[in-house]
């Protein structure tokens, strides 16, 4: 059984920088895709970036490229979320999640099969 475990995020100003981590336990982390989700109360939960199982290729949302950095460490079982430039906008609680191969960048959240239970992102003015 795939297990989650978010951390890193926190309160932090306008233009300021986070690192979000997701750590693995229970399987073996390099054979899934894996996706950073978002989420503020009322919507629906949002695509931000996903990696590929061999880390070859990266996936971002529009509000998000060139501010945002999603990379793997599959020696250390952890995927990053790297995150510059932050708007208020930004605020959210970010999900990491987990799909097999092939379905880790479709962005539905239906296709992931385990998900992390999410640390707080607030971007303040």
């Amino acid at each position: 059984q795939v297990q989650l475990v978010e951390s890193g995020g926190g309160l932090v100003q306008v233009g300021g920088s986070l690192r979000l981590a997701c750590a693995m336990t229970g399987r073996t982390f390099s054979t899934y895709d894996l996706t950073w989700f978002r989420q503020t109360p009322g919507k629906e939960r949002e695509f931000v970036a996903a990696v590929i199982w061999t880390g070859s290729r990266t996936y971002y949302a529009d509000s998000v490229k060139g501010r945002f950095t999603i990379s793997r460490a599959n020696a250390e079982n952890t995927l990053y979320l790297q995150m510059n430039s932050l708007k208020p906008e930004d605020t959210a609680v970010y999900y990491c999640a987990a799909a097999w191969p092939g379905r880790g960048t479709t962005g539905e959240p239906s296709d992931y099969i385990a998900w992390g239970q999410g640390t707080q992102v607030t971007v303040s003015s």
